[in-house]
């Protein structure tokens, strides 16, 4: 299989852009040339990788020809622009924004949970939002053995999901906050808000704008992408989403209501044996993940498994995976994966 595939990485100077680059080196993707497209701005600026220099190109509608594998992270903006663009040209787009995600036409693909879904494409497969990926992974194999009633989700997101330039933000905020000097916050919850707060020593319960229900966008994209990707439209989801002052690793309090008995070790089994799952649940051990086990790993770590006694059929999960990894650059690898192995 090697060198098949021409692949180009759009937004290559991003925090995913250039995650996908390393994934698809480990991963060792049959790509026969590799072109990395950005900006304007970002466009003659270097990138080593795999002991090869590569050279940043401008972002136009003729930098997709020939093209086999368009990866796309670079905004929902650019992505409607120029998808379609990469389509015309013969291209598959995996899209990472959230541009496309809940087109009926397009499919939403988390490859441990619907792949079949990834061959129904006619052009573009929409990467779901991180904290969705990580929770559909860990709900699959509980729902297919006892089917799922309700889902309360409450995420502990890290700072890396809104962008290198906020990582910044936050490490430069925990410094000054130790010395005691000002500090003047621009990112978070988002950029150009009306109020932006300081995250270090704090946490800040939203991400992205706020709807017309008082929802945040986030808890919206976590409702409707799970009910899509578990191809169950009308399952009651719930989700509050929360920034929190970690680099990197988002975790998830996942109560799960479900429709008949399913106990605790029933449940660890299930999990141990599900594909992209790994266990850590040991009480006494004081044994359960957290974003440093995840940082730089493809796995989605499954915890603090215990019964909910408030109803009669329920349980709580802790959920914690690699944002940048698994919520967005290999997931999206993955599903290029699943159309050349087929």
């Amino acid at each position: 299989m090697a060198g098949q595939y021409n692949v180009v990485i759009v937004g290559a100077t991003g925090m995913v852009g250039q995650k996908m680059i390393e994934v698809l080196l480990e991963r060792e993707f049959p790509f026969k040339e590799l072109k990395l497209l950005a900006s304007s701005r970002s466009a003659n600026q270097k990138v080593e990788a795999g002991g090869k220099q590569y050279m940043v190109e401008e972002l136009t509608a003729q930098s997709f020809a020939g093209v086999d594998f368009a990866f796309f992270s670079a905004g929902g903006d650019i992505s409607e622009l120029f998808a379609p663009e990469a389509v015309n040209r013969g291209a598959v787009v995996i899209d990472n924004s959230n541009a496309f995600r809940m087109d009926s036409a397009v499919p939403l693909v988390v490859p441990e949970v619907n792949p079949d879904s990834a061959y129904t494409h006619k052009g573009i497969i929409a990467n779901p939002n991180c904290s969705t990926i990580q929770m559909v992974v860990a709900l699959k194999p509980l729902h297919d053995a006892v089917p799922i009633k309700r889902v309360v989700a409450a995420t502990y997101q890290a700072v890396s999901g809104a962008g290198k330039e906020a990582v910044d933000e936050l490490l430069q905020h925990s410094r000054a906050a130790l010395e005691g000097q000002p500090v003047l916050p621009e990112r978070i919850p988002h950029k150009g808000a009306k109020r932006n707060y300081q995250l270090a020593f704090n946490i800040v319960p939203q991400i992205d704008v706020f709807v017309e229900d008082g929802y945040c966008k986030e808890e919206v994209k976590m409702i409707q992408e799970t009910r899509k990707i578990m191809g169950l439209p009308e399952l009651p989801v719930t989700a509050t989403t929360v920034r929190v002052p970690v680099v990197n690793g988002h975790s998830i309090a996942v109560n799960v209501e479900f429709s008949g008995p399913l106990d605790t070790g029933e449940a660890r089994d299930l999990l141990a044996k599900a594909p992209g799952v790994v266990i850590l649940d040991d009480p006494a051990a004081l044994s359960y993940p957290m974003p440093l086990h995840a940082a730089d790993h493809d796995a989605v770590y499954v915890g603090r498994i215990r019964t909910d006694h408030s109803v009669k059929y329920g349980l709580n999960l802790w959920v914690v995976s690699d944002n940048i990894r698994k919520g967005a650059a290999t997931n999206s690898i993955q599903i290029a994966e699943l159309l050349i192995n087929r």
